[in-house]
C-alpha cells in the first residue's frame, strides 16, 4: 500500500512536477528562439539547429513506451529524482557544448528524460488526490507545460540574447537540480503498483486504443498549421513581421485559459471536456481557411486554436486515467507517443504541403484531421452511452463528507 500523503504535501508535489513540466517543454522548444545564435556560434545552418527540436520529438516517440516498461517496478521517488538529475546534467552539458555534436548528444539525453517523465508524472501527481478531483489535478499539472511557450521560451530567448545562448541552458540546469531536490524530499517511496492512480478506473483496451488514434490525428491536425503559422499570418493574413510575437502570445495565453477552463469540467464531464476543445479547434481551423485574410477574425480564431490545443491535451491525459487497460504508466507512455507522433506527423505534412500549395490550405487539411478525430471520439461516446455503464466503470456515489475532503485537498493553504 502507498503511504498516506497530507493534502499540503500532495499540493507541493503538484507544484514541483508542474514546474518540471514547464522546464521540460521550455528546454524542448528553446532552440527555436535561439536558433540564429546557436547556428552562428557553432557554425551550423539554421535547418541543422532546427533538427535539435524535431529530432527531440522523434526520440520521445521512440523511447516513451520502452522506458516505461523498463522502469515500471522502480519507486517513483527515486525514478523521478534521477530523471530530473539527468535533465540538469544534460542541460549543463548543453551549456558547455563547444560542438554541434555535443549539443545534439545532450538533447538526446534530455529527450530520453522527458520521455520517461511524461510516462510516470501524471499517475504520480494524481495518485495522492481523491478520484473525484483528479481531473482538476491533471489540468493544474498541465498548466506548467502550457505556460512554457508563453513564458519559458520567451524568457529563455531573452536571456540567451542578453548573456549568450549557453546561459539559458545553464539556468535550466539549475532549475532541474532544484526540482530534483524537491522531488526527493516531498515524494514518499513506495512500489509503483501501490500508487493511488496506478490503474485505470474504467479499463477498456478498445476505447483506449481509439483514444490514442484520435490523439495522434487531433494533434497532427493542430500541428499541420501551427508549425507553419508564421507564414500563414504573413502571407495569408498580411500581418507585419513586428506583430508576430504578440499574435503568438495571444495563442499561448489562450492555451493557459483553455487549461484552466478544463480544470473546472474534467471531473464532472470528462467526455464533453474531450469533445468540446476538438470542436472549437476544428471550427477555428476551418474558419482560418475561410476567413484568414480578415485580420480581426484571424486573431480570434488563432486564440481558439490555442485554447483548444491545450484543453484537448489535458482532457486526453484525464481520459487515460479512466481507460488505461493496465498500468497507467504504460498507458501514459502510449499517450505521449501518440501526442509526439501527431506533432511530428503534422509538422511533416505541413512541410510537404507548404511549398506546393502555400500556407492557406494547411488550415483546411488540419481541420479535416481534427474533424476525423472528433468523429471517432463522438461515435465512441455514443456507443458507450447506448451500451450503458459496465461493472468496472460503475462508481459508488460520493458522500457529502467525501466531497468536503475532495474540495479541501485542493484548497490553497492559509
Amino acid at each position: 500500500m502507498a503511504p498516506e500523503v497530507s493534502p499540503r504535501r500532495a499540493r507541493a508535489v503538484l507544484v514541483a512536477l508542474s514546474l518540471a513540466a514547464f522546464a521540460f517543454i521550455t528546454t524542448e522548444l528553446l532552440p527555436v528562439g535561439l536558433l540564429t545564435h546557436i547556428a552562428a556560434d557553432l557554425g551550423r545552418s539554421r535547418s541543422q539547429v532546427g533538427l535539435l527540436v524535431s529530432g527531440y520529438a522523434v526520440v520521445v516517440v521512440l523511447a516513451s513506451v520502452p522506458l516505461a516498461r523498463l522502469t515500471q517496478r522502480i519507486p517513483r521517488r527515486q525514478l523521478l529524482g534521477v530523471t530530473m538529475l539527468l535533465f540538469a546534467a544534460a542541460n549543463a552539458t548543453a551549456a558547455l557544448a563547444s560542438t554541434y555534436a555535443a549539443l545534439a548528444g545532450s538533447r538526446v539525453v534530455t529527450a530520453l528524460a522527458q520521455a520517461l517523465f511524461w510516462s510516470i508524472a501524471t499517475a504520480t501527481v494524481t495518485g495522492p488526490f481523491p478520484v473525484a478531483v483528479r481531473g482538476r489535478v491533471v489540468a493544474l499539472f498541465a498548466t506548467g507545460a502550457t505556460l512554457a511557450p508563453v513564458l519559458g521560451v520567451p524568457l529563455g530567448t531573452w536571456l540567451g540574447q542578453q548573456a549568450g545562448w549557453r546561459a539559458a541552458f545553464a539556468v535550466l540546469a539549475a532549475v532541474g537540480l532544484a526540482i530534483a531536490a524537491a522531488v526527493l524530499v516531498l515524494l514518499p517511496s513506495y512500489p509503483p503498483a501501490a500508487g493511488g492512480a496506478a490503474r485505470g478506473t474504467e479499463p477498456d483496451g478498445r476505447r483506449f486504443a481509439l483514444l490514442l488514434m484520435a490523439t495522434a490525428l487531433g494533434i497532427g491536425g493542430f500541428m499541420t498549421l501551427q508549425t507553419y503559422v508564421t507564414p500563414f499570418l504573413l502571407d495569408v493574413s498580411g500581418f507585419a513581421d513586428a506583430v508576430l510575437a504578440p499574435l503568438l502570445f495571444v495563442s499561448g495565453a489562450a492555451g493557459v485559459v483553455g487549461t484552466l477552463a478544463a480544470a473546472r469540467t474534467l471531473d464532472s464531464h470528462p467526455i464533453a471536456s474531450l469533445l468540446t476543445p476538438l470542436s472549437i479547434g476544428t471550427a477555428s481551423l476551418f474558419g482560418l481557411y475561410a476567413l484568414g485574410a480578415l485580420r480581426p477574425g484571424t486573431v480570434a480564431l488563432l486564440a481558439g486554436i490555442g485554447l483548444a490545443y491545450a484543453g484537448f491535451g489535458s482532457a486526453v491525459q484525464n481520459r487515460m486515467l479512466h481507460l488505461a487497460p493496465g498500468s497507467t504508466d504504460i498507458a501514459s507512455a502510449g499517450v505521449s507517443t501518440a501526442f509526439n507522433a501527431g506533432i511530428a506527423g503534422g509538422s511533416l505534412l505541413g512541410g510537404a504541403l507548404l511549398p506546393a500549395s502555400g500556407a492557406r490550405p494547411l488550415a483546411l487539411v488540419g481541420g479535416l484531421l481534427t474533424l476525423v478525430a472528433l468523429a471517432l471520439l463522438a461515435v465512441d461516446a455514443r456507443r458507450s452511452r447506448a451500451a450503458g455503464p459496465t461493472p468496472t466503470a460503475a462508481r459508488p456515489p460520493i458522500s457529502p463528507a467525501a466531497r468536503s475532503t475532495s474540495a479541501a485537498s485542493l484548497r490553497p493553504p492559509g
